[in-house]
């Protein structure tokens, strides 16, 4: 079983490379996004919490966050492994997710992070924002406190993971594929 943390600001382009990922070595692929979007979707008491943060532009809460992975990675336990895509995204979540990990006979093999500079986050978010039909992804001044709040959050998981020695950077610059040959280098050795 690998178990990969994708990591990387809002715009990254973390989902298209889990996807990726996910295709290329049989993985579970698990998005908080998408945790939350369903939650929020199916009107469930998380996802009622999850929105009040998420239409604000900040953090959800660790327990509402750790309380939809848990459950997620319950129902997929027994495949290849998981990426974890948007999670953690703080050192207690990271802490929470090495102590489930553990029960669960497993753990984190290295953390992949996506290094893209701001500039062009803030444009392909917009961009997005145009077919998502998500409000965080339409507002510049969302936008711009979503990376803000990545930097001042959680990069400081970096430093959580390199002294694990599971800390990975890849450029986020180029090509889908480029990327995605990148990553897979990673994970082939994990």
């Amino acid at each position: 079983m690998t178990n990969i943390v994708l990591f990387g600001p809002p715009g990254a382009g973390k989902g298209t490379q889990a996807e990726r990922l996910r295709d290329s070595f049989k993985l579970n692929h698990i998005s908080t996004g998408d945790l939350f979007r369903n939650n929020i979707k199916d009107q469930t008491e998380l996802g009622n919490k999850a929105k009040a943060f998420i239409d604000k532009g900040e953090l959800v809460p660790d327990e509402v966050t750790i309380g939809m992975l848990k459950a997620a990675v319950k129902e997929d336990r027994y495949g290849n492994g998981f990426i974890f895509d948007g999670f953690p995204r703080t050192e207690a979540q990271a802490e929470a997710l090495d102590k489930f990990l553990f029960e669960l006979q497993t753990e984190v093999h290295g953390m992949i992070s996506l290094d893209v500079n701001d500039g062009v986050l803030v444009q392909r978010l917009l961009e997005r924002g145009k077919t998502s039909g998500r409000a965080d992804d339409a507002n510049e001044d969302i936008i711009r406190n979503r990376v803000a709040v990545y930097y001042k959050e959680t990069s400081i998981l970096k430093d959580y993971y390199q002294a694990k020695d599971k800390f990975y950077s890849v450029d986020g610059v180029g090509s889908i594929d480029q990327i995605a040959d990148r990553l897979a280098e990673i994970v082939k050795k994990l």
